[in-house]
């Protein structure tokens, strides 16, 4: 074999293999997934929780709005870390996005006490 049909053959073996799927990614995408959803559901359901809590409670005060203020601006940003360590790049950027817009609404909540 000459040496230029070997570099023509390596090429081709390079991008058969770089065009063959991962079989774990499917398993791989569903767990990050469920992670985010977690993390989502986990936020959707403690900071509305919390603000109530400190509205109603019988420790009312300044500690439960800071704390609810906090998880509503870290748990978004949690999704995010999760999803752009698994190369998820476009929900990254749609939970960076809602960090930035939870900014307004934590100032809020955090004065609320």
């Amino acid at each position: 074999m000459a040496p230029e049909e070997q570099r023509t053959s390596d090429f081709a073996m390079r991008m058969a293999f770089a065009l063959e799927k991962d079989p774990t990614e499917g398993p791989r995408r569903t767990h990050v997934t469920l992670k985010i959803i977690l993390v989502t559901l986990a936020w959707l359901v403690v900071v509305p929780l919390m603000v109530a809590y400190g509205m109603t409670g019988k420790h009312r005060g300044d500690e439960v709005f800071t704390l609810a203020a906090l998880a509503n601006l870290v748990l978004p940003f949690s999704a995010a870390v999760i999803a752009t360590r698994n190369k998820r790049s476009g929900v990254a950027g749609l939970y960076i996005v809602l960090t930035l817009l939870m900014i307004l609404p934590s100032l809020v909540i955090g004065h609320a006490g």
